[in-house]
């Protein structure tokens, strides 16, 4: 039975090797899985997914303007697709997500999403809300604060690694933007800017 599943985090939890290995796993059982990930997203190379320690993949893209059932439908009109795998599902829209559903409810495909649930001031993204909302299974992958704890927070900062507390909800960037930590030492580092 087909589902939709979402797979969150903070950064640097391993969202993007783990959707690898997923399709990987489909793929060494002799089944077609099918990555798509964001265009905003051009940290390494738009239309593919790659992961921090070395793996990628190529991947079809979304962006706003993408109906997802619409795309899945002229695949397979190419090609067998055993399961969607979306990198970077943040940025899908509340209409994406209700495509994707559409996806796994009546084309019977089970949809495997990746992505952040909150940006840097706390905040759910519009793709983590609606899945969050309407996913069969919700699977929250862990990191770490730099104190050990669960790191569920994602920090911005400045070229010089200053705390930022205000700007526009999306600014593509890794490790030299962003920083994963806990509530309490989020917190602490955004008093300590003030």
């Amino acid at each position: 039975m087909a589902q939709l599943y979402f797979y969150y985090s903070a950064m640097n939890a391993g969202k993007s090797t783990t959707l690898l290995q997923s399709s990987f796993n489909y793929k060494e059982r002799g089944m077609e899985p099918q990555i798509y990930t964001a265009a905003i997203d051009n940290r390494y190379e738009v239309g593919k997914v790659t992961s921090r320690i070395g793996l990628e993949a190529p991947a079809r893209i979304f962006n706003n303007e993408t109906d997802l059932k619409a795309d899945v439908l002229d695949l397979l009109k190419e090609k067998k697709v055993d399961c969607i795998l979306v990198d970077e599902s943040q940025f899908l829209s509340k209409q994406q997500v209700d495509q994707l559903t559409q996806v796994v409810d009546e084309l019977k495909i089970p949809v495997l999403c990746y992505g952040l649930r909150t940006d840097f001031l706390g905040e759910l993204f519009e793709g983590a809300q609606y899945l969050l909302a309407w996913a069969d299974k919700l699977i929250e992958l862990k990191t770490v604060c730099h104190c050990g704890r669960k790191a569920n927070m994602v920090l911005r900062t400045d070229e010089n690694g200053k705390a930022i507390a205000d700007g526009d909800q999306v600014q593509i960037g890794g490790n030299d933007r962003y920083v994963s930590m806990c509530r309490k030492h989020y917190k602490q580092a955004l008093k300590n800017e003030q």
